[in-house]
Parts: C-alpha cells; structure tokens; sequence
C-alpha cells in the first residue's frame, strides 16, 4: 500500500503507434484509410451478394456471411482510433476505452477463431456425407454453431477483462503499440500481472488453440475423403472447395499465434502481426472468398446485372 502511495494513478494511455515521423504517419493514414474503405466495401458487398442470392442460401455462404459481418465488426475495433491517432498531435486513450478496445478485440477474434471452426466442420460434411450435407447442417443447427462462436468469444472475452480490471497502472502510461491488447498492457502495470496472464494463456490455448487443433483433425478427415476419389477431377473439385479456407486460416492463425506467444517486448514484430490479423486480414477475406470462388463471382456479377 506504502509502494502505491507514491505513484500517481493513470487515467489515460498514449498510443505510440507505427511511427513518429509526420510524414510517414501522413502516407499510413492514407494507406490505412484505403485499406479500411476496402474492408468496408469487401464485406458489405458480400454480404449483400450472399444475402440476395438465392442460389447462396445454403451453409456455407451462411457461415461466410457471419464472417464478413465479423471482419467489419473486427476492422472497426481498432482501426478508427489508428486513424484518428495518425492525424493527431495527442495520441491518448482513456483506459476505460483501452479496456474496452482490449474486449472487443479479444471478443472479436475469438469469434472467428469458432467460426472458422465451423467452417472446417461444414467442409468436412461436405465433403465426407454430401448426400447427407444438407440433413446434418439444417438451418438450426447452423444458427447453434454460430451463436455458439459469438456466445463463448465474448464470454471468454468478458472473463479476461474482468481479470484484467484488477490491474494497476501507475506512472508508465506509453504503450509500444497502435491499439489496446493485453500483451501490452502488462509492461505498465504495477500490480502483479500474474492472474491476468494465467487467465489469457489459459482461453488462449484452449480457444484458440483448441479451434486450430479442432480445424486440423477435420482436414486430416477431409484430405483423407478427397484421396480416396478415384476421379481426378472429383479430388480437383474437393480441393478448390476447401482452399479459400485453409488460406483464410494461415493468415488468421499465423499472426495471431505470434502475436500472443511472443513476449511483450516493444517490439516492431508485435505491431506487425497485429496489422496482419486485425487490419489486413479483415480486408483480404472477402477477395480470398470471392477470387477463388466461381459461385460468389456468378452471385456479383448476376448482382450487378439486376442493378445496371
């Protein structure tokens, strides 16, 4: 108590973000700006696309849909503030807004962890019992795995926020980063981080890492289905299906799981796969999905028919 006396309680944050020159900070607004507006653009027209095409009613544009709404919702956590940050002479957040930016993106990246889960299941029945596809993934259950990845995102979400609410954050207030994230906030606290780190390796491995190893076993399962086709064509077609997903992943995972294995260290590598998983991957999503996807490009182009 005598040790916290002698330190005056901060009530603000100050973003460093990805540089301090004026000029580099102009050309990353810019850049950042069009990859917003992109991500923006991406998602809401494939949304729209899957939402007036009947001939996409089916579970996996379902799923796909929840995934584009969840990488609007993902982008707009962080990428505002890293805007308004990049134009601003005061690079503060309150950390009542810290916290709260803390949430959201735990909550929101979890959510796709478990929906990229559910999207390795449904390829998996597609491809293992297609004559079954659609008895096995009825609109309910669809609307349960999806209400099941937003419902265990935000609760593992809430319970490392209420953890992380018992820190103490005194004198040191520069974060080495350009959002909120757990990782960083421990360097500046002066209380012990132990619980709240506990708490984030734990939902860590067990959600993320328990979705990752939930998304490999069904691929085992799938590439095991798809070399047993004799047709080559068959096994060509099994494995298009399945690509726009697997890439989807490496980009999700493969940054995500740096950033929050890696030690907190300032380190430019940190923001760097934070842009990737929060930034970049939220834009290249609906072009991985739409680019490789003969469906959704018939549904864009049938789409812009009806409207020019």
């Amino acid at each position: 108590m005598m040790a916290m006396r002698n330190h005056s309680v901060v009530s603000e944050f100050i973003l460093l973000g990805l540089s301090a020159d004026p000029q580099v900070q102009a050309l990353l607004f810019v850049l950042f700006l069009v990859i917003y507006l992109l991500t923006l653009m991406g998602n809401l027209m494939l949304l729209l696309v899957i939402r007036v095409d009947s001939r996409l009613h089916i579970p996996m544009y379902f799923f796909l849909g929840q995934l584009s709404f969840l990488d609007l919702c993902h982008s707009s956590v962080t990428v505002p503030k890293l805007l308004e940050n990049l134009l601003s002479e005061k690079k503060t957040i309150s950390v009542e807004g810290c916290m709260a930016q803390v949430f959201f993106v735990f909550a929101t990246g979890g959510t796709e962890s478990c929906l990229l889960t559910a999207m390795a299941y449904d390829r998996y029945v597609a491809i293992s019992s297609p004559l079954l596809y659609g008895q096995v993934m009825n609109r309910q259950r669809c609307m349960g795995l999806a209400w099941a990845s937003w419902g265990l995102a935000f609760l593992d979400g809430l319970i490392n926020i209420l953890v992380a609410l018992s820190l103490d954050f005194c004198d040191a207030q520069t974060i080495h980063h350009f959002s909120c994230e757990l990782p960083s906030l421990y360097p500046l606290s002066c209380s012990d981080v132990t619980a709240s780190f506990i708490t984030l390796l734990c939902s860590s491995f067990l959600h993320f890492f328990g979705n990752f190893l939930l998304i490999f076993f069904s691929y085992v399962r799938i590439l095991s289905t798809i070399l047993a086709i004799n047709s080559t064509t068959g096994r060509s077609k099994a494995f298009s299906t399945c690509s726009s997903h697997v890439i989807a992943v490496c980009f999700f995972y493969g940054s995500g799981f740096l950033r929050y294995l890696m030690p907190p260290s300032g380190s430019p590598l940190e923001a760097v796969f934070s842009v990737q998983y929060s930034v970049v991957t939220p834009m290249l999503n609906p072009l991985i999905y739409s680019l490789k996807n003969r469906e959704v490009k018939a549904g864009v182009r049938r789409m812009l028919q009806k409207c020019f």
